[in-house]
């Protein structure tokens, strides 16, 4: 303490604090400099405050929000004081790694670079979208095992289904790739192709030319949220965490 005050005095070339054997307190100049010090630190905790008020987290998602989940963690988080902003991004897990946004929402069970870490937040059962004049439309009883040859529709970005959902895969499945939701539903639509999505979309995403069936059997589909992990992610980010 005592080089950090020599230091202080040097900068600001006057003595602040009297030191004898039997006295140390402040000089006059240290007592005016003592004050504004106060006065400024208190100054900038009130604009850190004020700049953190308006600071908003910025989620990234590239498909359909869990509705109860996202609604429940938004009303904790906002009663905290926080502040959330949704950015619809076909890779939210790049967008991420970019700091384009500061959390990610994504259903495409993937690997993660070191850097980012997640955890699973919600279970969706997946259902069959076929096309309205297809064979399929108005089946009954189909299990997954039923859909193992079919032509596929996957959209290789955000989906949550692609060949390799079925074992054995069939290496000799014909598959229709796709990099988002838009282009997967038109394809599916146009009868290139059966695709599989989280029951959501059945209210959510209701399309003219698709029929929506459920399959029993289907394995659940499952919904991550990822964040910057290294390094310690900022407050608010773990605020949010707090609040999943």
């Amino acid at each position: 303490m005592t080089r950090t005050i020599q230091q202080l005095e040097r900068l600001v070339d006057c003595r602040l604090v009297e030191r004898t054997a039997r006295r140390f307190a402040l000089t006059p100049e240290g007592a005016e400099l003592l004050a504004h010090t106060r006065r400024i630190l208190a100054d900038v905790d009130a604009v850190a405050a004020e700049l953190r008020s308006r600071a908003a987290l910025e989620i990234g998602f590239s498909w359909l929000l869990p509705d109860a989940w996202f609604a429940a963690t938004r009303r904790r988080y906002e009663e905290q004081g926080g502040r959330i902003t949704l950015r619809r991004v076909d890779g939210p897990l790049a967008a991420l790694g970019e700091r384009v946004v500061d959390i990610a929402i994504y259903r495409k069970e993937t690997g993660l670079p070191r850097h980012l870490a997640s955890r699973i937040i919600a279970t969706e059962q997946r259902v069959l979208a076929v096309a309205a004049h297809s064979s399929l439309a108005g089946a009954t009883d189909l299990s997954w095992s039923d859909l193992a040859d079919r032509p596929l529709v996957v959209n290789t970005v955000s989906g949550t289904t692609d060949a390799a959902s079925w074992h054995p895969a069939d290496p000799d499945r014909v598959v229709i790739a796709c990099t988002n939701f838009d282009e997967w539903i038109e394809l599916v639509a146009a009868d290139r192709g059966i695709g599989v999505v989280p029951d959501l979309a059945r209210t959510r995403a209701p399309h003219p030319g698709v029929v929506y069936l459920d399959i029993p059997d289907a394995p659940p589909s499952h919904v991550y949220v990822a964040w910057r992990a290294r390094p310690v992610p900022p407050r608010s980010v773990q605020r949010f965490l707090a609040a999943l």
